[in-house]
């Protein structure tokens, strides 16, 4: 068997930037905030009917939220899934330094 050499490239750390996406930083700031809403709701053990009644949606939308669907949501939405979850949400504005991501979001446990 001979060793090939696999061709690789180290990505950015955003997915949506490295495929070349539009809006790149907001679909990666997305996909994290529904991330840790998705963490939350696990480590509560709810129901998908008991989410749907916190979260306020249909327990259709619950579905595309526990398979990672959070292009479905808006921002803002996530953000007030996080607000019904009982969670505080900073946001700090800074300067951006070279070689820096645009947004960056951190949770604190």
């Amino acid at each position: 068997m001979r060793n090939k050499k696999i061709k690789f490239e180290e990505g950015t750390g955003n997915i949506f930037a490295d495929l070349g996406l539009k809006d790149a930083d907001e679909l990666f700031g997305r996909a994290q905030i529904g991330f840790c809403v998705y963490k939350i709701v696990q480590v509560k053990k709810l129901k998908q009917r008991e989410i749907a009644a916190v979260l306020g949606i249909a327990q259709s939308d619950v579905s595309h939220l526990m398979n990672g669907h959070y292009s479905r949501f808006t921002t803002d939405k996530l953000l007030e899934f996080l607000k019904r979850l009982d969670r505080k949400v900073t946001i700090g504005i800074a300067p951006r330094k070279a070689g820096e991501p645009y947004q960056r979001i951190s949770f604190a446990s």
